[in-house]
Formats: C-alpha cells, sequence, structure tokens
C-alpha cells in the first residue's frame, strides 16, 4: 500500500512562488488555495507520469499566469475541459486549468511544482480511487467513478468559492 506523505500547518495569505521540473515555465500564487487533493484517474496518471496527482486548486484570480508560448495545452478528454500545460522544453506538468459555465476559472497546480509548500492545506479528498494504482492508507475520503469523484471535487470548490473573501476585502487585507 501506498502511504502519501502529510503536508503542513493550514494555508495563510502567502505569495508561492511555482515552476515546471525544469524551471522554464514559472508563475507565482497568492492567498488560500481552494482545496488541495490527491486524483488517481488514468489521464491524471499519463499526464502527470505517477501514480495520482497531488493537486492545489486555485481562483483564476490568485494565480500571475506564466506566459502562454512556454506551455503546450491540450484537452484529453471533455467534459470537463481540463487545459492541461505541460513545459515546452521539459515536458512535465506546469499549470493547468478548469473553465465550466457559471464558474470562475480554476486554476489547477500540481502540488510538487509549488516552490514553497509549508503551509499549504491538508488534501482532502481522493478521486477517481476506483482507478488507483495502489491502495492508500489514509483517513481521507475515497470517492469511485466519475459522476461520485466529480461532485466530490465541485462541492468542495463551490463551498471553498462561497467562503473565499471578495476581491475587495483581499486586497485590504494584503495592503
Amino acid at each position: 500500500m501506498a502511504q502519501i506523505p502529510a503536508a503542513s500547518a493550514p494555508a495563510n495569505a502567502a505569495t508561492r512562488a511555482c515552476r515546471c521540473a525544469c524551471g522554464v515555465v514559472q508563475y507565482r500564487t497568492r492567498g488560500r488555495p481552494l482545496l488541495r487533493g490527491y486524483c488517481h484517474c488514468t489521464l491524471c496518471q499519463a499526464f502527470n507520469q505517477a501514480p495520482f496527482a497531488d493537486i492545489t486548486v486555485f481562483h483564476r484570480d490568485d494565480v500571475e499566469m506564466p506566459p502562454e508560448d512556454q506551455i503546450a495545452y491540450r484537452t484529453l478528454r471533455p467534459p470537463p475541459a481540463v487545459q492541461r500545460g505541460a513545459c515546452r522544453v521539459c515536458g512535465r506538468p506546469a499549470v493547468e486549468y478548469l473553465s465550466l459555465p457559471l464558474m470562475p476559472t480554476l486554476v489547477v497546480v500540481p502540488t510538487a511544482n509549488i516552490a514553497d509548500a509549508e503551509g499549504l492545506p491538508l488534501p482532502a479528498l481522493h478521486i477517481f480511487y476506483n482507478r488507483r494504482q495502489a491502495d492508500v492508507e489514509d483517513a481521507l475520503p475515497k470517492f469511485s467513478g466519475y459522476l461520485r469523484s466529480q461532485v466530490a471535487f465541485m462541492s468542495r470548490v463551490v463551498s471553498a468559492l462561497v467562503r473565499r473573501p471578495r476581491q475587495g476585502a483581499r486586497d485590504a487585507t494584503t495592503t
């Protein structure tokens, strides 16, 4: 069984540098992530070249996106329309985004790309657990199947969006 390391304390309003494996693609996130979790879907396994993806999700307004010409985006399977971006130099995951009707754009950052992961929230769930390559021993909820995984993921994202401070309130606390 796979053992997944625990993360550190809850997130704060930190600004974090992010970069791909070779360092060519660089960008920044700020504020509290909406969600962190593990995805075991076969698309994430292939894209990340790993048994699962450890991902941290941000609101688009909280990410200074890298230059488009550094990243090769592709959609592996719509819906949802996740644009998976790999570095044009090293070919490793750089950043992803998800755009859905009636929702703000979400930016999915491979957690390994966050230079200083200190203070990130602990992972909240496993999705597409039925596609796992090995059992995982932890106390996190595990969701199997497309619909159950999507509902679990999106319900947590929507809940975090509702609790997210408005832009003006966020700017007042950071200045």
